[in-house]
This record gives C-alpha cells, structure tokens and sequence, in this order.
C-alpha cells in the first residue's frame, strides 16, 4: 500500500470530524500569526526604543505583546485540545472496528494468524498509528502554517536576505526525505519483531505448565531472549539514524544562519538595513527554521505511523469469507431435521477431509460421531454453525439452506460444549450468564442445579460472584465443564454439540458430567462427538467416520454386529 493510498484512507476516517478539524487550523492559524506578530515586534523592540529612545513604543509595546501572547496562548489550546480529542477518537473507533472485524473472520483466519500479531496489530500497531495522528498531525499542520506566515514576514522585511530560505530549505529537506525511508523500513522492521515477541509472550505464558513439565524454563529464557535481542538491534539502529539526523539539520541551520549574518551585517554596516529589521527578520527565520527541524525530529513517528496503518488497514481489508448473504432470513426456529447432502470439505483447497456426506438428523435424536483421529468429526459439527463453510454440497436444517439464513439466527439455535473448556476471567456467575445476558438469577442458579454445579459453587469463597481465574484456572476440569455446560443450558438452543466433552476428565469428574449432559441433552437433538464409546451406549443412532465418510451407521448393538469398524474401536478400548 503506497503512502497516497494510506493518506487518503486516513483522510476519510476523518472527514467526519472536519468541522473540529476546521476550528483547530483556524486556531492553528493564528498561533502562526502571533508568532509572526512576535518576530515582526523586534524591529519596533530595537529600533524604536532602544535605537530611537521613543517612550511612546515603551509604553505601547509591552500591552501590544501580552495581547499577542494571551491570544497565542489561546489559540493554542483551542487546536492542540481538538486535534488531540480528534486523534484519540480515531483511535478509539479504530481498535473497536479492528476488534469488531477480527471476530467476523472464520475459525480458518484464527488458525492462519497468531494470537500475538493480532494483540500487535489493536495495542502497539494502532498506538503508533495514535502517535503519528494525535502528536505528528498537530506538529505538522501548526509547523507548515508557521513556516508559511514567518517566510511572509521575512520576504516583506528583506527579500533579498529572503532568498536563502530557497537555499536552506531544499538543503534541510533532504536529510528528512532520506531519513524518512530508512525510518520507515525499520519501523517495519520493529513492529514485526514487537509482533514475534507478543506471539512468544502468548505462547510461553498460556503453555507454563508444559514449559515447566519439561524443564524448560532456561530454554525459553534463552529464545525469549534471542528475539528482545532481535528486537533491541532494530531499535538500536533507528535510534542511531535519529541522533544522526537531529545534528545534520543543526549544522545546516548553522551554516546557513552564518551566511545571512555576514551578507546581512554588511548591509547594516552600508546602511542599506536597520539594525532592528535585521534582528527581526533573524528571528523570524529561526522562529522559521524550528518547524522543519521539528518535521526532522517527528518524521521517524511520522513512517512508524504510516508503516503502523498499512499493517492495520491490510488487516481491516481482509474480506471474511464467512457472512450473511445480502437479504438473508432470520432461521425460524427448528423443528424437522438437520440434513447433510451431498457435502464435502477441504481446507485452502487441498484434499477433501470429508467426502460425500449424506445425512438426516431428526429433530429430538440424539447421534454420537466416532472413528479414528483426524477422520473428520469436529470439521462436521463446525460446518453446521458456520465456523466453517462448506466446499461442495449443502447443509439444510429443516427445509432452509443454512447459507440462506443469518448467522446470528442460525447459532441462536445451537448450543456447543467442547473438549477445551472456553471460560472468561470473570464471576461465576457472569461466565453462566454468557448463554443468555438477560437471564435472571433464579435462573442461572437453576442452570448451574442442573449441571450438577452448584454445589461446588455454593462452597467457592464468594459463591456465584468468585472471579474463576483465566481461563477457569482456579476450577478443577471437571468444574470448568459443568460450568460450560450451565452456560449452555442456559442458553437453552434446540440444537447441541457435543465435542468430546467428558475426554479429558477423569472417572469421577466424568461421572458429574455425564449426569449434567443427560439434563443438557433433554428434549435436543444432540450431536456427540465421542471419544469413550462408553458414553453413547444409549444414543439413539451412531455414525462411523474414517477417512471423511461415513462407514458405518447404526444403533450400538447393530454396529457391533456388523464385526466393522465400529468394533474395532470397541475392542481397542475394552482391551
């Protein structure tokens, strides 16, 4: 994405707040005037009070400087106030838009890029994106305003003295164009390494425990190191070309400066020049002079900035390839059957996981899916909520193409209990009320009864309003997966996944949950995805899933009879 491009987006996120914009570079403006106002007074400072001696301008002139400065003064935090409130609402909109865009992408978009380069991408890419529209674009705006009123000022005082700005400028612009290149090619540079940092941070922290089952802990110090160390050179080297930079533009300000002084102290010494007008118009080229060595000093935030928001934007554009139809329909509630036919499925288009799958559920049935690893069952049941869409065939619950209807409707009605339990840092209480916000308390009290949680709730140190930790860290396994399944219950959808919910648990916790699921299960027609054929004894049909289709299907006695499949993975666990 070229730097037009990323101006012009960034221009129309704020074009609706171009009435503050306007009172700001009017504010702006102003402060550019008094300055010059400022610059223009120290002829009259000279040459009137102390070259002529008037009393008059000895009077006149301290009042006519403070009404300068107190309108300065204002002027100035009117636009500063503004173009900040401005660029920190940009902000502010653009990490929700990047948040609310994230959470519309499929499970694919999830499993192709890192938990830490998106954190990246919201915290730091969008905090430097904060730094170059709130701080550059104050800087800027103000500096170009000032440079063009103060260069007015010193062409009326002495244009030919003037000429060397055409002189300084270009000279003191190249340094910034050069820098600015450099700049930007390491600020990406930067923010892929603060992205690989945030990606090892994330992983080390979340899987401590196998660091520390393993021993591990030296061994992931020294690549966490290994990348800071990666990061600390980048950083070193753009620090490297700021102090460079910085001096540069001095030491072409002081040469230049010392040129006008000489070619202007021999027209003070012809008489051609008052002394006043050429300590004025001195003023007002260093008053002039500060704004572009300002431009040079923010021109590294500037490329961050820019660098930052190509990073954002490239995000933000990323269509997600999962979403409702134009004119889709809100799915009535489910009454009849989920059908499969005819469905098949691959990943980025390579070889199907699952082939020709037809298959009627009828509402109220409970069917458990079983077969090897890696056969295909989870990527069934994430085909029915749409976290996954399939690649040839259809999917109909009841008599309505599931890609017909909203995806809001359509898993409004379905309710998942998976293998990794998903809970929040928060309440007990909040993390039940997660199935449905407007619940009562009455009933999530009876959610958590019929999950067989509320006992052990009622003895947590606060009961329903404990903070449970991340991830429910401060909850045993079993614990964590009668919680979820209260969410679900509470949630209370007609139609439920179960994706091998009780595989982790252990013989006892397995128990608890397995008479929770039995109450969940009640009046739903259930998928179960299941690990332990022992739990789906009763079921009231089973399908065998090896290699992406479907082999076997039937009750588990039949299944058994047919000495298939079935009876092999039977045999396995019985041996």
């Amino acid at each position: 994405m070229t730097n037009k491009e990323i101006i012009h987006r960034i221009y129309y996120i704020l074009k609706p707040f171009r009435v503050k914009l306007f009172i700001a570079m009017v504010g702006m403006v102003i402060v550019a005037a008094t300055t010059g106002v400022q610059a223009y007074l120290v002829k009259d400072l000279l040459d009137k009070i102390f070259m002529e001696k008037n009393e008059f301008f000895l009077n006149l002139l301290p009042l006519i400087l403070i009404l300068v400065f107190f309108i300065k003064a204002l002027a100035d935090f009117i636009y500063s106030f503004l173009l900040e409130l401005v660029g920190q609402t940009v902000i502010r909109d653009l990490r929700i838009r990047i948040f609310s865009h994230i959470h519309l992408q499929p499970l694919s978009f999830f499993n192709s890029m890192p938990t830490g380069t998106l954190i990246s991408r919201i915290i730091s890419d969008v905090t430097l994106m904060q730094q170059a529209v709130s701080k550059a674009l104050v800087n800027i705006l103000r500096d170009f305003f000032q440079v063009v009123i103060l260069l007015g000022v010193v062409f009326y005082m002495n244009w030919k003295l003037a000429m060397f700005s055409f002189i300084i400028l270009p000279i003191a612009g190249y340094p910034i164009v050069k820098f600015g290149r450099l700049f930007r090619k390491l600020s990406i540079r930067s923010q892929e390494e603060t992205a690989n940092v945030s990606n090892l941070l994330h992983e080390t922290i979340t899987g401590n425990r196998i660091i520390k089952a393993f021993c591990k802990e030296k061994y992931e110090s020294k690549r966490f190191n290994h990348q800071i160390d990666k990061l600390f050179s980048v950083t070193i080297r753009n620090a490297k070309f700021k102090s460079t930079q910085h001096p540069i533009m001095e030491l072409i300000g002081g040469v230049a400066f010392a040129l006008i002084i000489w070619f202007g102290g021999k027209e003070v010494i012809a008489g051609e020049s008052t002394p006043g007008t050429f300590f004025a118009f001195i003023t007002a080229l260093v008053a002039a002079y500060e704004p572009v060595k300002r431009i040079a000093k923010i021109n590294a935030t500037i490329q961050q900035g820019m660098a930052a928001a190509n990073r954002v934007f490239t995000l933000l554009d990323i269509e997600p390839e999962i979403k409702d139809k134009p004119n889709a329909l809100n799915l009535l509630p489910f009454e009849k059957s989920i059908e499969f036919k005819g469905l098949s499925f691959s990943y980025y288009n390579e070889e199907h996981v699952l082939h020709d799958i037809n298959l009627k559920i009828p509402t109220g049935q409970a069917l458990a899916i079983v077969g090897p690893s890696g056969g295909g069952k989870t990527t069934l049941t994430n085909l029915i909520p749409r976290f996954l869409d399939v690649t040839e065939g259809e999917i109909f619950i009841d008599d309505t193409n599931i890609k017909d209807c909203t995806l809001a409707s359509l898993r409004a009605q379905i309710g998942m209990v998976t293998q990794q339990t998903i809970l929040f840092n928060d309440t007990v209480r909040n993390n039940i009320a997660y199935g449905n916000l407007e619940a009562t308390d009455d009933q999530i009290f009876q959610a958590a009864k019929a999950a067989h949680a509320s006992s052990f709730i009622e003895a947590l140190p606060k009961g329903y309003d404990t903070v449970i930790g991340e991830g429910g860290s401060r909850l045993s396994g079993g614990q964590q997966q009668r919680l979820s399944i209260a969410r679900a219950i509470l949630k209370n959808a007609p139609i439920l996944i179960l994706d091998e919910a009780t595989s982790a648990l252990d013989t006892e916790s397995e128990r608890e949950v397995q008479k929770a699921l039995e109450n969940l299960m009640k009046n739903r027609t259930t998928l179960v995805i299941a690990h332990r054929l022992s739990t789906i004894k009763n079921v009231d049909r089973i399908i065998v899933i090896k290699d992406g289709c479907i082999v076997e299907e039937g009750t588990h006695d039949e299944l058994l009879a047919l000495h298939g499949e079935y009876e092999q993975l039977h045999n396995i666990q019985n041996d």
